[in-house]
């Protein structure tokens, strides 16, 4: 029966309109720019990115970061439905499961991509590699691999009892359900505490860190996933309810407010009597000795931040669902900004001898960068397609749906 399952759910995602084949095709030509710069980067070594001795940690890293945050935020979808019994949110929860699962995968990607030496990542997996339980990675490495392996389980053992029309076991679902909403926590949190534990690195060397993390990534993470279900919405058959949708607005707006305040406590805090150690943030806002390569960077994040939350205290684009998307869009990118070129690159500005040296991300970098998000969305609408099949029931046991059912998944 597994076999079966997997051959209608592989046979319903392949079917569709002409817009999923022109998506899936724009991903595709993306992904073949990431293997190409991928394979040159690997030729040629990291000389064709950015990086340097002094900033060895770029764009890669930066969006690494990021995407950890977005696949713990697809917690706001499952504990609201498991422990509060949101019964809109219950419907679509299998939805932020896929969600987490590709957001972990990128996460995975951007690693491969980040490593000069690829063929070295057995030393990122404890306890064989280098990298062992003392190390914050070996414990980053252990979490984000448990994330995905949690995800997966729960969502596809869900998905399986939706398609045989067998109930699931809760004496082993329900723990596991709750594992991975304290998981989702750790990840970032675990992630938050490899930079933050760099005594070197003044700009990341504080306790706010972990907690910057969680806001943003209950932020972005809702973001997204408000963006994904209003698509859903328009180009599916699958209903997602308003009270879901404004319920993931709110934990936005929240969560947003709150990293701004931290933000802005942040610069009041180092500003205010300014030191040595403060150069960091000082470069990030206004540069240093006449380099300013990221003060673009802060004030685009700042702007983004500060008007999305504008917007959404205005209750005509909060509660319009054609209007909604844009402030989630503004925050998403604006907390892509904030959580990586405004926060791991200046790290590493000026060094701990008092070295200015600028970062620009090269056009490898960029295009690596757009193939690793092109992969993920290939995999995340894979995955939500074939999700809304058997929530829908077009995908079951004993009989598929036709291709004309199957083709209204667009």
């Amino acid at each position: 029966m597994l076999t079966r399952f997997v051959f209608d759910y592989a046979r319903y995602v392949l079917k569709g309109g002409t817009k999923f084949y022109a998506w899936m095709g724009t991903l595709a030509l993306l992904i073949v720019g990431m293997l190409y710069v991928f394979y040159l980067q690997n030729t040629e070594g990291l000389i064709v990115t950015g990086m340097t001795s002094q900033i060895h940690d770029g764009l890669y890293l930066a969006n690494l970061v990021f995407l950890v945050g977005v696949a713990a935020g697809a917690v706001t979808i499952v504990f609201p439905a498991y422990v509060y019994h949101h019964e809109g949110m219950h419907k679509v929860t299998v939805l932020g499961e896929m969600l987490a699962i590709s957001a972990v995968i990128m996460v995975m990607v951007f690693v491969f991509a980040h490593m000069g030496r690829p063929d070295r990542l057995w030393h990122m997996v404890p306890p064989w590699g280098i990298y062992s339980f003392s190390s914050m990675l070996g414990w980053d490495v252990l979490v984000l691999n448990g994330y995905l392996i949690l995800n997966f389980v729960v969502g596809f053992w869900y998905l399986y009892s939706k398609y045989t029309g067998k109930p699931v076991n809760t004496k082993i679902f329900m723990p596991l359900v709750y594992i991975s909403i304290v998981w989702a926590l750790s990840i970032h949190t675990v992630t938050a505490f490899l930079i933050a534990v760099n005594p070197a690195r003044p700009m990341w060397f504080h306790s706010m860190m972990p907690i910057r993390f969680i806001t943003t990534a209950f932020a972005a993470g809702p973001a997204l996933i408000i963006i994904a279900f209003l698509i859903i919405r328009n180009n599916t058959k699958m209903w997602i309810e308003d009270s879901a949708i404004k319920l993931l607005t709110t934990i936005v707006i929240w969560c947003l407010g709150l990293a701004i305040f931290l933000t802005l406590s942040e610069i009041v805090i180092e500003l205010y009597a300014r030191t040595e150690h403060a150069n960091s943030l000082y470069y990030l806002m206004f540069g240093l000795h006449g380099l300013t390569a990221l003060v673009p960077w802060f004030w685009s994040s700042v702007v983004l931040m500060v008007g999305a939350f504008a917007l959404f205290m205005t209750p005509k684009f909060r509660n319009d669902m054609k209007l909604l998307p844009i402030p989630c869009a503004m925050a998403f990118v604006g907390i892509w900004i904030e959580k990586g070129m405004g926060l791991i690159v200046p790290g590493f500005i000026p060094s701990p001898i008092g070295e200015v040296t600028e970062y620009y991300p090269t056009f490898v970098e960029w295009v690596m960068t757009l193939g690793i998000w092109a992969f993920g969305f290939f995999i995340l609408t894979i995955l939500l397609k074939g999700a809304i099949g058997i929530l829908l029931g077009e995908v079951r046991f004993g009989g598929t749906a036709p291709a004309a059912s199957a083709a209204a998944v667009q």
